[in-house]
């Protein structure tokens, strides 16, 4: 029981200008997320649900539901409080313009089941092969919100190289406490719902959010106490000779009494947007000389177009280059054999003579094909592109 006095948390969160509500970190300022913050985030991340769901389908050929996620600013501790004793974790940081920490964190059940689904087996281990086959489809939903978050905040936005491993929960790599963490209920046909977790960094999510006319503006709300006291008695601005008496901006409380454009209509009392007043003798438009024509502003239907700014960002890609190397086999030598190895030693690969060879981008396989000689160079003709399936079993 306690005795009345504060502890040192409570006393921290008081200095702070938070709540005692000791459960959970407080969610604002530089520390957190604001309401309005986590509002905006849960929007993006809804506009992106369909497609990582349909994108996780199509890795584990049945149908997959995501609901949409919970939000939340915990601390690391809580974090880990409520994941399993072990689990799968998936770092797939987000780099370039926008950079910052980011995980999946998977249950092993469910880690089980996406592998057999990808891999096309009943029952898996979580061996290398289950563990790539895993990353594999994080990387593909990791791509997609890479895509989704660039377009959010007008800048370029990449996944850097994953790192999957089984570890402990409490040995997650992820070094930033608080953190936003994203709680889906995920169900893939014929399995029992399950949580799906992941987990960002904070600062990134303030980045992602950046760009987004939403997150900068906040709300109405948070716009009422823009008591320009700070921007009131401005010298650039207070008796600016070209823009009249210019003197309101010190009460720009809101924007509410346009007094000099006239009483505008639609934004004369709009109801706690302030008092503009300075705008008053602005060469004719407030003293009674002339009284503008007015009229409203029509805007179009806003229809987006997904399809194409997807196309305009892979349009960005087209002229990177990435290494392609063709594999014609593999082998495991002792030490000693490679140490005694001299001219004239024949070494013998995995594969049969006209086998086909492995085309592999950036060390992914994508295809394989025919070796060929074209005028007096090696060429490797394309035969078959390799299914995610055949990825992962090439693993294994």
């Amino acid at each position: 029981m306690s005795d009345g006095s504060l502890s040192q948390d409570e006393i921290d969160a008081l200095l702070q200008g938070g709540d005692m509500n000791m459960g959970a970190p407080s969610g604002g300022g530089a520390d957190g997320l604001s309401k309005q913050e986590i509002a905006d985030f849960t929007a993006i991340i809804n506009e992106l649900l369909p497609s990582q769901a349909q994108n996780l389908s199509n890795m584990v050929g049945d149908t997959v539901e995501m609901s949409s996620p919970v939000v939340s600013v915990v601390g690391r501790d809580e974090l880990v409080s409520g994941l399993a004793d072990e689990i799968v974790e998936v770092r797939l940081n987000f780099q370039d313009d926008i950079s910052g920490n980011h995980s999946y964190l998977i249950g092993p059940d469910v880690a089980l089941t996406i592998a057999g689904l990808m891999m096309g087996q009943q029952e898996v281990e979580l061996n290398e092969a289950a563990l790539s086959a895993i990353e594999e489809a994080a990387n593909t939903l990791a791509g997609s919100a890479a895509t989704t978050f660039g377009e959010k905040s007008g800048k370029s936005v990449m996944t850097s190289p994953g790192e999957t491993k089984k570890t402990p929960s409490g040995l997650i790599s992820f070094p930033e406490d608080p953190i936003v963490k994203l709680s889906y209920q995920t169900k893939i046909d014929g399995k029992e719902p399950a949580e799906f977790i992941e987990i960002f960094a904070v600062n990134l999510v303030k980045d992602i959010l950046g760009g987004d006319e939403l997150s900068e503006l906040g709300s109405f709300d948070n716009m009422a106490g823009l008591d320009s006291g700070n921007m009131g008695q401005n010298s650039g601005m207070g008796q600016n000779s070209g823009m009249g008496q210019m003197g309101g901006m010190g009460q720009m409380g809101g924007m509410g009494q346009m007094g000099g454009m006239g009483q505008m209509g639609g934004m004369g009392q709009m109801g706690g947007m302030g008092q503009m007043g300075g705008m008053g003798q602005m060469g004719g438009y407030g003293s009674g000389q002339q009284t503008p024509n007015v009229q409203s502003l029509q805007f179009p239907n806003l229809n987006p177009q997904a399809v194409s700014g997807e196309q305009g960002n892979i349009g960005l890609l087209m002229d990177v280059y990435m290494e392609m190397t063709v594999e014609l086999g593999r082998t495991k030598k002792l030490i000693k054999e490679i140490l005694g190895m001299g001219e004239g030693t024949i070494i013998e690969l995995d594969k049969l003579a006209g086998e086909p060879v492995d085309i592999l981008v950036n060390h992914k396989l994508i295809a394989k094909g025919e070796v060929v000689v074209i005028d007096e160079n090696f060429g490797v003709r394309v035969t078959e592109i390799v299914s995610p399936i055949d990825r992962v079993d090439s693993l294994g």
